[in-house]
């Protein structure tokens, strides 16, 4: 049995409210970006499908709406807290 098919629908959509270069953004550093997204998926319910459009084609226009608007809720939250913490000492998590 393969799961390579499997993701998380939010995962592509962060990834595209990221591409967009909403505002507050304050580097296009892909640690940074990743940070963010990590942030705002951490957010969002995990909705995982193998196609994404086998998740659109039984969701209403409202349903979708509210998830767009989930989306650029958690990402403008995301921007926020990263933004704040960007220049705090991370912790180390492993002995080395």
């Amino acid at each position: 049995m393969s799961f390579e098919s499997i993701h998380n629908y939010y995962e592509q959509r962060v990834l595209e409210a990221l591409l967009a270069g909403p505002e507050g953004l304050q580097s296009s550093d892909d640690d940074y970006l990743s940070d963010i997204a990590c942030v705002a998926l951490n957010q969002l319910p995990a909705r995982y499908v193998r196609h994404n459009v086998d998740l659109i084609f039984y969701m209403t226009p409202e349903e979708r709406e509210r998830m767009d608007e989930e989306v650029a809720r958690a990402v403008r939250t995301a921007i926020d807290y990263v933004n704040q913490h960007r220049d705090d000492e991370r912790p180390q998590t492993i002995s080395v």
